[in-house]
């Protein structure tokens, strides 16, 4: 399955963190690219850092028109995936997700136009209370990939975190 994030809005300052933190979870999670609008662009370098550092090769890319977006990939067999509050239960959603190939997830900042709830295949809710779009994608993403995501090994970073029930072990590939 292939899996993209396309982030829209940004609250000024308040958001660099949020944005950077929804990146930081799609490439974790498993999806292979996202797009920003309204972004700050030293996110970008922020997450070349991280994939340098832990491995991947997880894609950043800063847009001006997220309708075009959408557009091309629905153009390209992709289906749209609006991650609100306001959706249908991922419980009731996710069977037929999986079942998907190509997938872009819609982020919103603040509030999200109504054209994105009109031209998304699925509007999804991870819950129907206030909360975190991080942790709704986060959790999206884990039902999408059964926590298989969990388990990548990344054979282009630098450093490498061993599990260890106590204590922090870090492998540094380019002197270990």
């Amino acid at each position: 399955m292939k899996i993209e994030v396309l982030r829209i809005g940004q609250r000024l300052v308040r958001d660099d963190r949020v944005t950077t933190h929804v990146a930081l979870v799609s490439r974790a999670f498993g999806a292979s690219k996202i797009f920003m609008c309204d972004a700050n662009p030293d996110i970008k370098g922020t997450i070349s850092k991280v994939n340098r550092m832990w491995g991947s090769d997880f894609e950043v890319e800063i847009i001006e028109n997220w309708k075009e977006v959408i557009r091309l990939k629905k153009k390209d067999s992709f289906k749209i995936v609006h991650l609100t509050m306001y959706g249908e239960s991922i419980n009731t959603a996710q069977p037929d997700l999986r079942k998907e190939d190509k997938i872009l997830i819609v982020v919103g900042a603040e509030k999200v136009p109504r054209e994105v709830y009109d031209v998304a295949d699925y509007n999804v809710a991870v819950g129907n209370q206030p909360h975190s779009e991080i942790s709704a994608l986060a959790i999206l993403l884990d039902r999408l990939l059964r926590g298989q995501q969990l388990q990548k090994k990344y054979f282009n970073a630098e450093r490498e975190i061993i599990p260890t029930k106590k204590g922090k072990r870090v492998m540094n590939k380019t002197t270990d």
